[in-house]
């Protein structure tokens, strides 16, 4: 392969690298902000810390750590840098595989683990000792999703929160129970996430053939200067 293609190659991967970079601080500035504002809090009473904001702010710090090491490998032709560039890509890529299927196959599972976390949730908000984050996260919830309580309007009893109402004098009701809003989401938006997902993994094996090349001309150099 000529200088010149390995030059191109190099900066390719320089500029590839920065663009994950500074995706990763603008996920993370994201994070802190709905972390300040405690936007969609958590959904789960027992891992508290298991927040949208927090979530953000860890895989933008992943990002970010990828990117740099991707950007130093690049720029200073570092053969250990582009090797754990190219390791770290290779994991990341095999554990999304195995989500994938573990996700496929036990998908009955996983929507019954999710369903009781998330009535675990409901039923934590309706008590009076419950905090103002759980409840405002719920109401936000039926306000953007456009349903109402878990399984409908009976969940609240008589005591129906305006963010369940279908307009604004209040007259009409979500009929739809946020259980089923989430999943008729999810299934109307799956092929958005599949097309993402696929997206992200070319991404990735185009990152990983990138570093891989690049080292493996940095070793033959090596070999060459050493004869």
């Amino acid at each position: 392969m000529s200088q010149e293609c390995i030059r191109v190659l190099k900066y390719m991967m320089f500029v590839f690298n920065l663009i994950f970079w500074v995706a990763g601080c603008s996920i993370i500035a994201m994070g802190i902000y709905y972390l300040v504002n405690d936007i969609y809090g958590t959904l789960v009473p027992e891992t508290s810390s298991l927040t949208v904001g927090n979530i953000l702010i860890v895989t933008g710090c992943i990002i970010m750590v990828f990117g740099f090491i991707g950007c130093m490998g690049a720029i200073k032709e570092n053969k250990c840098l582009l090797l754990t560039f190219f390791i770290l890509l290779l994991l990341i890529l095999i554990i999304e595989v195995v989500l994938a299927i573990v996700l496929y196959v036990y998908e009955k599972k996983v929507g019954d683990h999710v369903m009781a976390h998330l009535t675990t949730s409901f039923e934590e908000q309706r008590k009076e000792t419950a905090n103002n984050k759980t409840k405002q996260l719920w109401h936000d919830i039926q306000n953007n999703v456009k349903c109402c309580g878990i399984n409908g309007t009976s969940d609240w009893g008589t005591n129906i929160p305006k963010s369940c109402c279908e307009n604004t004098e209040c007259t009409r009701y979500f009929p739809t129970g946020c259980s089923k809003a989430l999943e008729q989401w999810f299934n109307d938006n799956f092929w958005y996430v599949g097309i993402i997902t696929i997206c992200i993994s070319i991404v990735e094996v185009l990152g990983m053939s990138f570093a891989l090349t690049l080292y493996c001309h940095i070793s033959r150099n090596s070999v060459s200067l050493n004869k």
